[in-house]
């Protein structure tokens, strides 16, 4: 299935490349680099390119690319799902996925690859099992191997590998045993000029630490799990306890792993945790500008939002800003017209501004429209869903471990638009609304069919902006 994988930084360096079966030229990476180039952003960059004798299926994390080849037709999902296994079990050897310490760790990081891939095919890709197939890299061991000449890789087979239960290795025995959790959730969001919510979405997860014991069997419950859409869940999860009760029912693996992921459709109701004012103008026929915007909190539930940072690509005919912060400090890129204003934590008494002039290019037309404000935050014991762990129940053993919970929510991508989606031209007696990009849209009213036909269109704005 899986032919070759390549590692890329983010400056097109291939660091890395594993091959299972013949090996594939790295010019195959050059469509990659070609969509790379044309994407907006490394986040933008297609997951599955075609090209003419192969299938480049890739994935980013932690700013590197993990580039699959493929010769036939696979379920693209199968792939990237291998490929974030494949990250995480990085993250859980080496503490970080980064170019850095898979450098530092290569020997291990191919037979990792070697463990994890039978002839291109996924063989064994929990955390638990691979665990035992290959030591994690330590100082002592790593000291140990170099004189003797040893290698991590294990010289008996797992016994969880041959279990109904894979996931969870044998033996387990802690002198502490604990249980947490941590609730994050994401709000993706559009806020239009006017300050209400064209589209508002929340992503989650639930991450586990489980160091107990034994063989525990564990039940997690919730106060509002009707609230969950679109559940992913570890394999660990019994999947009929949840459809008939609603109930987290699993033997855990041992240590870090994602219990499940989920998402908050848009049909419920989304709190939005902060607001913006903004009065970002430019003159006709003139070299400035003004900038002015100001962040406060609203529906936050009395917790401190925090971590705040606003970015703004400007439009390419400006110069330079000259901005003064009440709170925080800002930086602005004259080659990538990027502002920056890291804001920190705010609170209700004094609300954070940045004001000033904007300078433009000499004779340069005015900015057809204004920039938008991408914004990112994070609040700290709070899920904005709503949804709260109710109990945690032990079976199978006779200790009572502690447990613990945390909330975590943050910003994923929150826009906040300064400028109206359209704009109006009169031709021959009829009313033409042109709903900008990326819309793709021309509505055309009879004036008098209908009384207020601008209403008309900036409501189909909102409905394909929420349809997106």
């Amino acid at each position: 299935m899986i032919h070759s994988l390549f590692l890329i930084n983010c400056s097109g360096d291939i660091f890395l490349e594993k091959h299972w079966k013949s090996v594939v030229s790295q010019s195959v990476c050059d469509y990659f680099f070609e969509a790379q180039e044309k994407a907006a952003d490394v986040e933008n960059v297609p997951p599955v390119i075609s090209t003419p004798h192969h299938y480049l299926i890739s994935i980013y994390r932690d700013k590197l690319f993990f580039v699959s080849v493929i010769q036939t037709e696979v379920p693209p999902l199968f792939v990237i799902e291998f490929l974030h296994r494949v990250a995480d079990t990085f993250q859980d050897y080496f503490g970080e996925c980064s170019e850095a310490a898979i450098k530092d760790n290569v020997v291990i990081v191919y037979e990792l690859l070697e463990e994890m891939l039978d002839n291109g095919f996924p063989l064994a890709t929990e955390s638990n099992i691979l665990k035992e197939l290959i030591k994690p890299p330590t100082i002592l061991r790593s000291v140990v191997n170099s004189i003797t000449g040893s290698s991590n890789v294990g010289d008996t087979l797992p016994t969880g590998q041959l279990s109904n239960i894979p996931w969870r290795r044998a033996g387990v025995k802690y002198t502490n045993n604990e249980a947490y959790f941590d609730v994050i959730e994401e709000i993706d969001a559009i806020i239009d000029k006017s300050g209400s919510t064209v589209f508002a979405e929340i992503q989650g997860v639930i991450d586990a630490c489980i160091k107990l014991s034994g063989m525990p069997d564990l039940s997690l419950s919730f106060m509002n799990p009707r609230l969950l859409d679109d559940v992913s869940f570890h394999p660990c999860i019994r999947f009929k306890r949840w459809e008939s009760e609603r109930v987290l029912s699993f033997i855990p693996p041992d240590g870090n792993f994602r219990l499940i992921s989920y998402r908050v459709s848009s049909q419920n109701l989304v709190a939005i945790p902060v607001y913006v004012k903004h009065n970002i103008s430019f003159k006709e026929n003139s070299s400035c500008g003004r900038f002015d915007i100001t962040i406060g909190p609203k529906q936050n539930m009395g917790k401190t939002i925090e971590g705040i940072t606003v970015t703004v690509h400007m439009p390419k005919v400006v110069l330079n800003m000259n901005l003064t912060a009440t709170q925080g400090s800002y930086t602005f890129d004259p080659v990538t017209k990027v502002l920056t204003w890291d804001v920190g934590k705010i609170t209700p008494q004094k609300l954070p501004s940045l004001k000033g002039l904007v300078n433009l290019q000499s004779g340069a037309p005015k900015p057809e429209e204004n920039p938008s404000l991408n914004i990112q935050f994070k609040i700290q014991q709070l899920a904005i869903s709503g949804l709260k762990v109710n109990r945690l129940d032990m079976y199978g053993e006779k200790y009572k471990p502690f447990k613990g919970v945390k909330y975590i929510t943050k910003a994923g991508k929150f826009q906040h638009r300064t400028t109206v989606g359209g704009y109006t031209q009169q031709r021959k007696g009829r009313q033409a609304f042109t709903l900008g990009p990326p819309c793709l849209l021309v509505l055309t009213l009879a004036c008098g069919r209908h009384e207020n036909p601008r209403a008309v269109a900036r409501l189909c704005c909102h409905v394909i902006a929420v349809a997106k």
